[in-house]
């Protein structure tokens, strides 16, 4: 990566105040050395969350996996600033990983707008995991905000199942001075559409003075949005479940003690599911 200090970044972006910058020239200097495609293929990174969910017998168990899968997808992203080179109409990238136990393969399949598909299945035929990425990047005069939009879809053979989910909002803060750093927001729902079975994901925003930076929190559903378990975390670190019941106390007692700023431990953990970075 080059510095920033070898450039004028205002000279560059001025003009670019809430346009959308996959149609506009952007400097070199902007860019780390691989490809929207290559990038792509880092949601494979925490493979053995989707063995681990084909393996499962309960439905709820495989759909821990795959929500924490969900949200592996995006740790990648963590403290890095650089944008990925756009790739050319037509352009492809292949990976074969025996040992985590994936085959991947992504194409350009749009130049205007910029569209990115994907498709990766286990080498035992374990699984499917495909879909498309529009990332539509918006420049707001102190952040770059990307939405990447398009449906991600995972399929698991065995059990006859299929999983479909969106990505969260990523920013990049202080383009033009201070230190560059990222937070991922939004809502993200994984949806079961075998069983009906969802799990809701809330991306939180950073705040004011960031305590709740990087955090994530969200439920287990039925299909007649029963709370069924809780989760919660951060995207950067890791993500545990618990039973609701104890999680919502813990919240309610949390909102009412104004006087303690730092988060509580909370009790009864029944898995540390997931991914460690």
């Amino acid at each position: 990566m080059i510095s920033r200090d070898k450039v004028s970044i205002w000279s560059v972006l001025k003009k670019c105040i809430g346009m959308e910058l996959s149609k506009i020239a952007m400097p070199v200097i902007f860019n780390e050395p691989l490809s929207f495609l290559q990038r792509l293929s880092e949601y494979m990174e925490h493979t053995y969350l989707l063995h681990q969910a084909n393996s499962s017998s309960d439905s709820i168990e495989r759909l821990k996996c795959v929500a924490a899968f969900a949200v592996s997808a995006v740790a990648s992203q963590w403290e890095r600033t650089g944008k990925p080179f756009n790739p050319l109409l037509g352009e492809t990238y292949e990976l074969i990983r025996e040992d985590l136990g994936f085959r991947w393969m992504s194409e350009q399949v749009s130049h205007h707008p910029p569209v990115s598909a994907f498709h990766a299945e286990g080498v035992k035929n374990d699984f499917v995991f495909h879909g498309s990425i529009y990332p539509k990047l918006k420049f707001w005069g102190k952040s770059v905000e990307a939405e990447p939009r398009g449906v991600i879809t995972l399929e698991l053979p065995m059990h006859n199942e299929a999983y479909t989910w969106s990505n969260p909002t990523c920013c990049v803060h202080n383009i033009i001075v201070g230190q560059l750093w990222i937070e991922q927001y939004g809502n993200v729902e994984v949806v079961n559409h075998k069983t009906g079975e969802r799990c809701s994901i809330i991306f939180k925003r950073c705040g004011l003075f960031g305590k709740e930076l990087h955090k994530v929190e969200g439920y287990i559903l039925d299909k007649s949005k029963r709370k069924l378990c809780a989760l919660y975390g951060k995207w950067t670190e890791c993500l545990y479940t618990i039973d609701p019941a104890p999680y919502d106390a813990h919240k309610k007692m949390d909102k009412k003690n104004t006087e303690d700023k730092k988060s509580k431990p909370v009790g009864g953990v029944t898995c540390p599911h997931v991914f460690h970075r």
